[in-house]
């Protein structure tokens, strides 16, 4: 009689594997019969989503612009605490040698008091917090002994202060490294698009921007707006100066400028300290709406205050407008965002 072997079943982990090879299988066909090249954007889409991600450099340009002015905030402040740290240990130092004089001067005269022996041969901090001993020294070794205690306390409050601003330092040194390559980013992503056009559209984009800017120096009417003030009037004079300068996120002039850069440059030649970035600058001086705006008024667009300029009259506008483009004139109704508010500083 024939013996029936009975076939062997495949174990579970082998099934697994069979069954994820499969569908890799169907999801690799699947894929590959979706793998036509996609259809090509042409210069109008390209341009739309390049002006976007120029939108969005400018956002992040903002943030790093307030990082950076931080960190050289906490930088300036720390400086200064460790000027006052280092004065301080000169001033305790003579302190101690006083009262050392002063103890040896007892000495010579006939002895030196037990506590104050305690005091030179020991730590002073130690010494300072039995403050029962006290009543054994002279009255002029008490003040001495005071002055130091509070000068320790005073070194030992503006330490921990420095301790705590070079943490700061150090996060918004962090925060100001992402930011950089948060703008970089969408930059090369914006480079990336645009190397998908062809040399004609490329050209083509190039004179469009070309006339946009050469149409903001030559065919703009101002009107006859009068400026908001006599330093209104010369941050706008020193504005105009700059005509033709390119962008460059993150600069303050004098070859290159953002937009916030821009306003902050400008106000500083009118002898007028104003914040670095544009939600800061948003923050100062008075509120206007757009009937009240008058030339070097500061204005603010998009919902995040990500963007600013003075006002030039006439419904027009000065500005740093974004990468690939020059500080120009252009209508308040063409920025890409809406506008929220003046101000006049």
């Amino acid at each position: 009689m024939a013996s029936h072997r009975r076939l062997k079943q495949p174990s579970r982990t082998r099934v697994t594997v069979l069954t994820t090879a499969a569908a890799a299988a169907v999801a690799l066909s699947a894929n590959a019969a979706n793998a036509a090249p996609s259809e090509k954007l042409n210069k109008d889409e390209v341009k739309a989503k390049v002006d976007k991600l120029y939108e969005q450099a400018e956002q992040a340009t903002e943030k790093y612009n307030g990082a950076k002015e931080k960190q050289q905030k906490l930088q300036k402040e720390i400086s200064t605490i460790q000027d006052s740290v280092a004065r301080g240990r000169q001033e305790l130092n003579k302190l101690r040698d006083g009262l050392g004089s002063l103890a040896t001067a007892q000495y010579r005269s006939g002895g030196m008091d037990s506590s104050v022996q305690l005091f030179l041969s020991s730590d002073p901090d130690d010494f300072l917090d039995k403050a029962s001993t006290l009543d054994q020294l002279s009255s002029q070794q008490v003040e001495a002994l005071k002055k130091i205690q509070d000068k320790q306390r005073e070194l030992a409050q503006e330490r921990a202060e420095a301790t705590e601003k070079l943490k700061d330092l150090a996060a918004t040194r962090t925060e100001l490294g992402n930011k950089k390559k948060e703008v970089q980013g969408k930059l090369a992503e914006a480079q990336k698009l645009l190397n998908t056009l062809t040399a004609k559209e490329k050209a083509a984009l190039a004179a469009e921007q070309q006339r946009a800017d050469r149409s903001s120096a030559d065919r703009v009417d101002l009107g006859n707006d009068t400026s908001a003030s006599g330093r209104a009037g010369a941050a706008f004079s020193a504005a105009q100066s700059k005509l033709g300068t390119p962008y460059v996120y993150g600069a303050t002039g004098p070859s290159s400028y953002d937009c916030s850069g821009l306003t902050s440059w400008a106000y500083a030649q009118a002898g007028v300290s104003i914040p670095r970035t544009s939600e800061a600058q948003a923050n100062i001086g008075t509120r206007l709406t757009r009937s009240q705006l008058q030339v070097g008024d500061l204005v603010f667009f998009f919902n995040d205050l990500h963007h600013v300029g003075l006002y030039a009259g006439n419904g027009q506008i000065l500005h740093a407008p974004r990468t690939g483009t020059v500080v120009r004139y252009e209508s308040m109704d063409t920025i890409g965002g809406p506008f929220m508010f003046g101000v006049r500083v």
